[in-house]
C-alpha cells in the first residue's frame, strides 16, 4: 500500500494507514511487558516492584525525545504542505541532532543521582539497590532510548509507516532474546532485563537513523548534518509540548500512584498497579499509533489550506477513537483474570487484588483515546500551548487530584477509579476547546 500525506482519508484509508504505526507502538510497548514477565516470574516480587517504581522517572527523561520528535514531525509536515521540501528536510535533521544532544545532557545527572532518586520515589531496603541497578543501566542507554522515542513520529512523515513496524519488530525480538540470555542464561537478574532493553533500543533508535542517513533515503526524509537553529527548534518543542507534558504527567502520576499504593497496600499494591500499566501500555500504544498517523495529516492539510479535509479528519478520527475505546475497555474487563495470572499467578492474594483493581480501572480506556486525540489534533495544527493544556489538565490537574482526593473519600478503592474520573473531566475540557477554536482553523 502507498502512503501519502496528500489526498482524501476516509475511514478505510485512515485505518489501513494507521495499522503500521499502531503495530510499531504495540511492539515497543512489549519491551516493558517482556521485562516484567521475566522479572516477576524469575527474579521475584521485590525486583518487579523496583523495576516499576523507577521506570516512570526514566520515562520522564525519555519524554524529551518524544517532545522534539512529535513537534518536529508536525513542523516538517506543515513545511512539506507549504511546498518547501529542502527546508523540511533541514528541520528533520535538526530535530534528530537535538534529541541526541538532549540525551547526553540528561543521562549523566540521572546516572549520578539514581540512588537518592530511588529513595525519594519510595524505595526502601532491598528495593533501593534493585532500583539503582536497573536505573543506572537504563541511564547509560538513554541516547538509544531517547532516539527511539524521537524518531517514531517521522515514519509517517516519510510516508513509510511500515518501516517503523519492521524496525520495532526487530528490536522487540532482540529484547526477548537478550532477556532470556541475560536473565536465564547468565543469571544477571534485574540488570539483565535493563541491558536487554537498552540493546533493543539501539536497534529501534539507531537503525532507522542509519536508514534515513543513506544517500537513497526512505521516502521524503533524509538525514544529513545541519547547523542547529533556535527558532525552528523552539517551534518544534512548542508543538511537541503536549506529548512531553502528557508523557511526563503519565510518569509523575504513576509515581504518585506508587506512593499511595505503598501506603495502602505495600509492595503488592505497586505490583498490582504494574500489571494494570502493562495492559494499559498496549491499549495506549493503539491510540498513540493512530495519533502518530493522523497528526502529520492534520499538519499537512493545515499547511496546504485544505479546510474540508481537516473537518473530515476530525469527524472520522473521533468516531474511530470512541469505537476503539469501547472495544479496549471491554477487553480489559475480560482479560483481567488471564493477565493477572500470567504476571503474578504464583501469589493467590496478589492475583485476586490485581484482577479486582484491573476491572475497577478498565472504564478509563473508554474515553482515553478521544482525549488523547484532542491533544494530538492541536499538535497537528501547530498549536502546542492548547495541546499541552489538554495533556497537562488531564494528568496533572484531573488525575493527580483524583489520586489523592478519591482515596480520602472512598478509601483504597478510590485509587483504582481515579483514571476514569479524570477521563470524564478531560473529555469536557477537550469538547470545550474544540468548539472554541473551530472558527480559527475552519474545521
Amino acid at each position: 500500500m502507498e502512503y501519502r500525506l496528500d489526498g482524501h482519508y476516509g475511514y478505510g484509508r485512515l485505518m489501513r494507514s494507521s495499522v503500521p504505526l499502531i503495530g510499531m507502538m504495540v511492539l515497543i510497548s512489549l519491551y516493558s511487558i517482556v521485562d516484567g514477565l521475566f522479572v516477576s516470574n524469575l527474579v521475584g516480587t521485590t525486583a518487579f516492584a523496583a523495576l516499576n517504581l523507577i521506570w516512570p522517572a526514566l520515562g520522564l527523561v525519555g519524554a524529551l525525545g518524544l517532545m522534539v520528535g512529535t513537534g518536529g514531525a508536525a513542523l516538517v509536515s506543515k513545511t512539506f504542505g507549504e511546498g518547501d521540501e529542502t527546508l523540511a528536510r533541514r528541520y528533520f535533521s535538526m530535530s534528530v541532532e537535538a534529541v541526541l544532544l538532549l540525551s547526553v545532557v540528561t543521562a549523566v545527572p540521572l546516572f549520578i543521582w539514581m540512588e537518592p532518586l530511588s529513595v525519594a520515589l519510595g524505595a526502601r531496603g532491598a528495593m533501593v539497590e534493585q532500583c539503582v541497578i536497573y536505573g543506572r543501566i537504563c541511564a547509560a542507554g538513554m541516547p538509544a532510548f531517547m532516539m527511539q522515542m524521537g524518531i517514531q513520529p517521522f515514519f509517517m512523515v516519510a510516508e513509510r509507516p511500515q518501516l517503523g513496524t519492521w524496525v520495532s519488530l526487530a528490536s522487540g525480538l532482540v529484547n526477548i532474546a537478550l532477556d532470556a540470555l541475560f536473565i536465564i542464561g547468565f543469571g544477571w537478574g534485574l540488570a539483565g532485563a535493563a541491558a536487554g532493553s537498552m540493546c533493543a533500543c539501539c536497534v529501534g533508535g539507531f537503525l532507522p537513523l542509519a536508514l534515513f542517513a543513506r544517500r537513497r533515503g526512505h521516502g521524503r526524509l533524509r538525514f544529513s548534518p545541519a547547523r542547529l537553529q533556535g527558532p525552528p527548534l523552539a517551534r518544534a518543542c512548542a508543538n511537541g509540548l503536549s506529548e512531553f507534558v502528557g508523557n511526563i504527567s503519565f510518569n509523575v502520576v504513576a509515581m504518585c500512584y506508587n506512593l499511595q499504593l505503598m501506603s495502602f497496600y505495600g509492595e503488592n499494591g505497586v505490583a498490582a498497579y504494574s500489571v494494570i500499566l502493562y495492559l494499559g501500555f498496549i491499549f495506549i500504544a493503539v491510540f498513540t499509533g493512530f495519533n502518530m498517523t493522523v497528526t502529520p495529516l492534520v499538519a499537512f492539510n493545515y499547511g496546504a489550506g485544505q479546510a474540508g479535509e481537516l473537518r473530515s479528519l476530525l469527524r472520522r478520527s473521533l468516531t474511530l477513537m470512541l469505537a476503539l475505546g469501547v472495544v479496549l475497555a471491554g477487553a480489559a474487563e475480560l482479560l483481567a483474570g488471564p493477565v493477572a495470572r500470567l504476571f503474578v499467578g504464583y501469589d493467590p492474594d496478589l492475583t485476586k487484588l490485581t484482577v479486582y483493581a484491573t476491572r475497577c480501572y478498565a472504564p478509563c480506556f473508554l474515553l482515553s483515546g478521544v482525549t488523547m486525540f484532542v491533544s494530538a489534533w492541536f499538535t497537528g495544527l501547530n498549536n502546542g500551548p492548547v495541546s499541552a493544556l489538554v495533556s497537562f489538565s488531564k494528568a496533572f490537574v484531573f488525575e493527580l487530584g483524583c489520586v489523592f482526593l478519591l482515596p480520602a473519600l472512598l478509601g483504597a478503592d478510590g485509587i483504582w477509579f481515579s483514571a476514569s474520573a479524570a477521563e470524564v473531566l478531560a473529555l469536557a475540557l477537550g469538547a470545550t476547546l474544540l468548539r472554541r477554536f473551530r472558527s480559527r482553523y475552519s474545521y
